[in-house]
C-alpha cells in the first residue's frame, strides 16, 4: 500500500471518541438514517472538462461535541482506491465538498483549502488535551498536486492507474466522465491508509456513530438518453453503524453481526474489527418510463467487490453478476430474462462496483407488450459469493446452495457459492419534464431484508429451483443478540417474525 500513498492527501488534526451511550445500540442489521460511524456516498459522477457543470457535492456533519476526523477514500467502479484526505471537524461542525473541486481544481475545501481553521463553538468542547491529536496534522495543507489529480482522473475514467512508482491497468470501467464512489469513516488520527490495508482497522478506524451526511447529484442526465441535463437530486447518503459503538482504534470488542461492511478487507484473525452493519442484498424500488413527458429512472446500484482491493483482484470487481431481476408493470404482470439454464446472451446480468443504469437499458427485462408506463422492480443483486468474504455464521440456518449463474461468470472472477450474499444498496433517480420543467426525484430503494437475511433464491419468474419461494421480505432480523436468554428463560422471542414460509 506505500505506493497507493503518494495519492492520499494529509488534511487535518484528530478525533475524539467519547465514551459511548450505550454498549449495544440499535444492536440489529437494519440500516437507517441515523449517526453513524461510516457513510457510503454509493455513487458519484464529475465531468472532466467541467463544461456541463455536471458534478457531485457531499456534505458530513459532526453531531457530537468533540472533535472528529472523517476520513474520505476515493474508489473506482471497480473498487480499486485511489484517493485519501482527511477532514477535520470541530465539535458541530459541518462541512461540504464540492467533488469538481478536488477533480478539477485540485482543492479540497476552497477557498481556503483547509477545514481546520473553524473556531470551536460555544457548545463544542476544546480539542486541547485530546490525546488521539497528531502533533503533525493540523497544519496540512488542502492543496493536490496537479500532476497526482490529472492521475486520480483518468483513473476514474479509463481504470488505468499510473502513479510513480505503481501502476494497474485493470482498476475500472471506461467512460467519459470520472465516475465512482466514497466512503467516510471516524478516524483516531490523520492517516495515509487506504481501507484496503489491513493495518488501517488496527490503527485507525474509530467506532463512534457520530457522523450524519447527505449527497447531490447536478446536472444529472438519464443513462443512455440524450435528453439535456435535469437540474439537481438529493438524497442521504448510507449511514453504516459501528456496533457496539465506541472504544479506542484496534479494540477487539465482540459483535452479533455476522460479518461486516468492510468484512473482505479486515485481517483474517478479526474478520468482524471494523464492527460496521452489513448491506442487504435483496431491493424493490419504484419506477416510471416513457410516456408524453418522457419519463425515465435511473437506478444507480453500488455492489461488494470482490477480492482485497489490490490490483490483481479489481478486475474482478469491474463485471460482477447478478443474481435476479424482476420487472412487475402496473397490472401486476411480472417480466424476466427467462431461464438462465444455458448460456445466452441476454440472460447474465453484470455491474460494476457501481453504475447508474436507465431502466429501460438491456440489463433490465423488457416490458414486453405492455403499455403501461410505470411499476416496480426487484432485483436481488447478490454476486454469488467470493472466496474473499466472510461470515462468523451460517445466516439463518439457510443450506450452503449453488447458485446457477456462477458459472457465468467473467474470466478472472474468484466467485463461488457461500453461506452469505454479497452487500448492496440501490438508489432511485427519476426525471420527467412537466410544464418545461425539468423535475429529478431520489430516493432509496426499499430493502426486502438485510445484512443478516441469508442469499435469496432465483424467482419462480426466471432460473430457480422446482418450488422456489416467492419473491417476498427476507428474514434476518434478529430481536435479541446470541447468547441472550430472556426473563422467562427461554430464546423463543428472539427470532424474527418476519421470515416468509416454503410455499
Amino acid at each position: 500500500m506505500k505506493t497507493l500513498l503518494i495519492a492520499s492527501l494529509l488534511f487535518c488534526g484528530a478525533a475524539f471518541a467519547a465514551s459511548p451511550s450505550s454498549i449495544n445500540n440499535d444492536d440489529s442489521c437494519d440500516i437507517k438514517v441515523g449517526p453513524a460511524a461510516t457513510l457510503l456516498l454509493p455513487y458519484f459522477e464529475v465531468d472532466p472538462d467541467g463544461t456541463s457543470g455536471r458534478t457531485t457535492l457531499f456534505t458530513i456533519t459532526n453531531v457530537s461535541r468533540y472533535p472528529q476526523i472523517a476520513h474520505v477514500t476515493l474508489w473506482t467502479d471497480a473498487a480499486f482506491p485511489v484517493l485519501n484526505f482527511n477532514l477535520y471537524l470541530t465539535g458541530y461542525d459541518v462541512q461540504s465538498i464540492n467533488l469538481a473541486d478536488v477533480l478539477l481544481r485540485d482543492v479540497i475545501a476552497p477557498p481556503s483549502g483547509t477545514t481546520s481553521a473553524t473556531s470551536p463553538g460555544a457548545l463544542s468542547a476544546s480539542g486541547n488535551g485530546n490525546l488521539r491529536a497528531p502533533l503533525d496534522c493540523a497544519g496540512n495543507a488542502g492543496v493536490v498536486p496537479e500532476s497526482i489529480m490529472s492521475a486520480v482522473r483518468w483513473a476514474l475514467r479509463t481504470g488505468i492507474v499510473s502513479f510513480p512508482n505503481f501502476s494497474c491497468n485493470n482498476a475500472g470501467n471506461v467512460h467519459y466522465d470520472a465516475i465512482g464512489y466514497a466512503t467516510i469513516d471516524v478516524v483516531a488520527g490523520c492517516t495515509q491508509r487506504m481501507p484496503s490495508d489491513p493495518l488501517y482497522y488496527t490503527n485507525d478506524l474509530l467506532f463512534d456513530n457520530v457522523l450524519i451526511g447527505d449527497y447531490q447529484q447536478i446536472g444529472a442526465v438519464p443513462a443512455g438518453s440524450f435528453s439535456g441535463a435535469f437540474d439537481a437530486a438529493g438524497n442521504p447518503m448510507v449511514h453504516i453503524r459501528a456496533v457496539p459503538e465506541g472504544g479506542g482504534a484496534g479494540a477487539d470488542v465482540g459483535t452479533a453481526l455476522p460479518y461486516t461492511f468492510y468484512d473482505r478487507y479486515t485481517p483474517a484473525s478479526r474478520r468482524t474489527l471494523d464492527r460496521r452493519q452489513p448491506l442487504p442484498s435483496t431491493f424493490a424500488t419504484r419506477f416510471v418510463q416513457g410516456g408524453t413527458p418522457g419519463f425515465a429512472t435511473n437506478l444507480t446500484i453500488w455492489r461488494e467487490g470482490i477480492g482485497t482491493g489490490t490490483c490483481a483482484t479489481s478486475l474482478s470487481s469491474a463485471r460482477i453478476l447478478v443474481s435476479d431481476i424482476v420487472r412487475f408493470d402496473e397490472h401486476e404482470n411480472p417480466f424476466a430474462f427467462g431461464s438462465c439454464s444455458d448460456i445466452e446472451a441476454v440472460c447474465p446480468i453484470f455491474l460494476g462496483a457501481t453504475s447508474t443504469t436507465n431502466t429501460s437499458g438491456s440489463s433490465y427485462p423488457s416490458m414486453g407488450g405492455s403499455t403501461d408506463v410505470g411499476g416496480w422492480i426487484f432485483i436481488n443483486a447478490n454476486n454469488g459469493g467470493s472466496t474473499t468474504y466472510s461470515v462468523t455464521q451460517n445466516i439463518g440456518g439457510a443450506p450452503v446452495t449453488t447458485n446457477a449463474r456462477t458459472a457465468l461468470a467473467p474470466a478472472g472472477s474468484t466467485t463461488t457459492a457461500g453461506p452469505r450474499p454479497s452487500q448492496n444498496w440501490i438508489t432511485t433517480s427519476m426525471f420527467g419534464i412537466l410544464g418545461g420543467n425539468h423535475i429529478t426525484a431520489e430516493l432509496d430503494a426499499m430493502p426486502l431484508g438485510n445484512g443478516c437475511s441469508p442469499a435469496a433464491f432465483m424467482s419462480p419468474t426466471s432460473f430457480s429451483p422446482l418450488g422456489a419461494p416467492p419473491i417476498a421480505p427476507a428474514g434476518g432480523v434478529f430481536v435479541c443478540p446470541p447468547g441472550t436468554t430472556l426473563t422467562n428463560g427461554t430464546t423463543a422471542l428472539c427470532n424474527g417474525t418476519n421470515v416468509n414460509p416454503q410455499p
